[in-house]
């Protein structure tokens, strides 16, 4: 009888533990990557969220204000986005779910951009008559301008170290690339050139800038050295290229480009090479944004079908649309006007079950 007993009991531990197992593989499948994004379907902007295959699209917000620019915190519990619920733009601050909406600030202030460890945010403000780069710690205290200086400074992005800050300033007469430190001390200029340079972008390894330039009479996309040494044009051609978005292991860049007669997404290695068109549509394909893992890109689209037939003008809605880093299984996400500023969650997040 014991023995009996016991054999009952080794098998109804295995039932358990396969059990356990099977649950525990089954919540990790549930699991999957967000984004949040700009929408105008409700009659003004509002935060949406959705996951990444395009189901359970949320609004966050629900406020009769313009809410825009999404941007999720480095663990992905808090999204930063503008707003001017207060009667001018504003930073505020809420939990991944949208509870816990906070005004940080109300000074006609843009361009949150939080700190690698989430204990800071960055942005620009034109509370002192012109465009500051300004920090602050994620709960709104201890406002800081950074940059000090009459001209314009404006598109501030953290290091990846979180040690530096690279941002846009026309203080030289022209927009040039800057980096200063994290506290705004040892503010330069990195790319000194006569030209319009925008658009930084660290490299996730910290060790590469990227940005477009028209010092060649036409927009091109270049990258530097973070001291700003070794300035070097990656796209070389004559039509317009712009947006550059690294990949997340730092051996590619997509970035838009007008080369095949309207907007398209392109991609590239990361010294300019195997240069390739990703889209190829007829469409006007824009903002590409990489997925954390590097294994999908989300960008806007404006497809054919939303075109007015016998007419010359275009219908510019935009779409959120995802395909693989190759440019294949191209899938449309939302189907709604106005849909903007794709933002992938940093790691993937728990989904609602049917």
């Amino acid at each position: 009888m014991r023995h009996a007993e016991l054999v009952v009991l080794v098998v109804v531990s295995v039932l358990i533990g396969y059990g356990c197992k099977k649950q525990e593989a089954q919540v990790k499948s549930n699991k999957q990557y967000k984004i949040a994004f700009t929408s105008g379907r409700d009659g003004n902007r509002e935060i949406y969220v959705m996951n990444a295959d395009g189901s359970d699209q949320k609004n966050l917000t629900n406020d009769p204000a313009s809410d825009e620019d999404a941007q999720w915190s480095p663990d992905g519990a808090k999204i930063a986005f503008a707003s001017d619920r207060q009667g001018s733009y504003g930073i505020c601050v809420m939990n991944g779910d949208g509870s816990g909406q906070k005004n940080l600030t109300n000074n006609t202030d843009y361009g949150a951009r939080w700190s690698p460890d989430g204990k800071k945010i960055v942005f620009y403000s034109h509370r002192d008559g012109n465009h500051e780069i300004y920090v602050m710690n994620a709960d709104g205290s201890g406002q800081r301008n950074l940059t000090n200086n009459p001209a314009s400074d404006r598109e501030a992005r953290w290091s990846p170290d979180g040690k530096k800050i690279v941002f846009q300033s026309d203080r030289g007469g022209d927009s040039e690339i800057y980096v200063m430190n994290a506290d705004g001390s040892e503010q330069r200029n990195l790319t000194n050139n006569p030209a319009v340079d925008f658009g930084a972008a660290w490299s996730p390894d910290g060790k590469k800038i990227v940005f477009q330039s028209d010092r060649d009479r036409n927009s091109e996309i270049y990258v530097m050295n973070a001291d700003g040494s070794e300035q070097k044009n990656l796209t070389n051609n004559p039509a317009v290229d712009s947006d550059p978005h690294w990949s997340p292991d730092s051996t590619k860049v997509a970035f838009v480009s007008y080369r095949d007669g309207n907007s398209q997404i392109c991609v590239m290695n990361a010294d300019g090479s195997g240069q390739k068109n990703l889209t190829n549509s007829s469409a006007l394909d824009t903002d590409p944004r990489w997925s954390p893992d590097g294994k999908k890109i989300a960008f806007l689209s404006v497809r054919p079908s939303l075109r007015i037939p016998f007419l010359s003008v275009r219908d510019d809605r935009f779409y959120i649309c995802v395909m693989n880093a190759d440019g294949s299984k191209k899938k449309q996400l939302t189907d709604t006007a106005s849909d903007l500023l794709p933002v992938w969650s940093p790691v993937p997040m728990a989904t609602q079950q049917p």
